[in-house]
């Protein structure tokens, strides 16, 4: 996965350098990564302590987002959610799907033309 994740990091800021996604895209997926994890910390916690969970559908949400980095980070520091072969099975869907999104919107021209228009 870690191949996946430096990948993705190098797309992203080969994005960044050929001006298809803006400079504060950086830091908002820094940050937003942050915040999955910090969302599976809190889950985890909740777990442990018999408080409110967070929906899974809510953490599955974050990495279709963005924050499916920080979402597999959190599983392996964490080890929460990471053997619960349903939920790994749609989070891996949802940071496929994430992928599927940000290539489009790189690589098809047409798309990011269309979505930009309305500016």
């Amino acid at each position: 996965m870690l191949p996946a994740i430096a990948a993705y990091c190098g797309l992203v800021l080969w994005a960044v350098w050929r001006s298809l996604l803006p400079l504060w895209i950086l830091p908002a997926l820094f940050a937003f990564n942050l915040l999955t994890f910090w969302m599976y910390w809190v889950d985890k916690r909740a777990a442990q302590t018999g408080q409110w969970r967070t929906p899974e559908s809510t953490l599955q949400l974050l990495a279709l987002a963005g924050g499916w980095p920080g979402a597999w980070l959190a599983q392996q520091v964490l080890r929460h959610k990471s053997s619960k072969q349903p939920f790994r099975a749609v989070y891996w869907l949802m940071a496929a799907l994430h992928g599927l999104l940000l290539g489009a919107w790189l690589f098809w021209p047409p798309l990011r033309a269309s979505l930009t228009a309305w500016r």
